[in-house]
């Protein structure tokens, strides 16, 4: 690939995962919201702590997991329909459920601006971390690149809620993500050559937060 080339996956990336892009993330929490409420998370330090975990064995990592898949099956419609409905029977909650199918159907609506056939193989609507992979490969972008952009994506939406959240500050904030670059650098690895065996999650109070969240009486976010 020439340095042109890469420039323009890199702007495309930034593009595609920018707090710009229409897909209306600042309105989830991911039950963050519901971990703060209960304080789970407090400061700079249960968020990095609540973040890696998500990470490393969360549903975080099961979407790395289904953004790799997605990547490779971008060029076969039958698989990829099977990935896209993994995806979806794997949300947790109606929360979560909402969360993933209302970001992946905006991914793709915003990302016809790149007009390929695999849009038209997702039919318009699928969990958001499958829309992303399966576009990031039509367009030639190497799957551990596009997993590195989106987990740092997520993470820093998720840091975003936090500050909205009175948990923690801007300077802390830009404090947890480069405290978890090293790490989304490592998974976004790992991910790029998982496989379907690898899914799984151990983060049963960030699921029951997710479930609980639609009861919490002051709510800023969706999810």
């Amino acid at each position: 690939m020439t340095a042109m080339a890469e420039t323009r996956d890199l702007i495309r990336l930034m593009t595609w995962l920018s707090p710009a892009f229409p897909i209306g993330a600042f309105s989830y929490s991911g039950g963050l919201e519901q971990v703060v409420a209960d304080g789970d998370v407090r400061d700079a330090g249960t968020l990095r702590d609540w973040l890696e975990s998500l990470l490393a064995q969360g549903n975080l990592w099961n979407d790395a997991v289904l953004f790799a898949q997605a990547h490779r099956a971008a060029g076969d419609a039958d698989r990829l329909a099977e990935v896209a409905a993994l995806a979806e029977a794997l949300s947790g909650s109606a929360e979560r459920h909402r969360e993933t199918m209302l970001q992946g159907e905006a991914f793709l609506a915003a990302a016809a601006g790149w007009p390929h056939a695999v849009l038209d193989h997702l039919s318009g609507a699928a969990a958001y971390p499958v829309a992303v992979g399966a576009v990031a490969a039509a367009h030639g972008i190497a799957a551990e690149a596009g997993l590195a952009a989106y987990l740092h994506a997520v993470t820093s939406n998720l840091v975003s809620v936090a500050i909205r959240c009175g948990v923690i500050g801007q300077t802390h904030g830009v404090a947890v993500l480069a405290g978890l670059e090293a790490r989304i650098v490592t998974f976004a690895n790992v991910a790029a050559g998982s496989t379907l065996d690898d899914l799984g999650a151990a983060t049963m109070r960030a699921e029951i937060a997710s479930l609980r969240h639609e009861t919490l009486p002051t709510r800023l976010f969706r999810s």
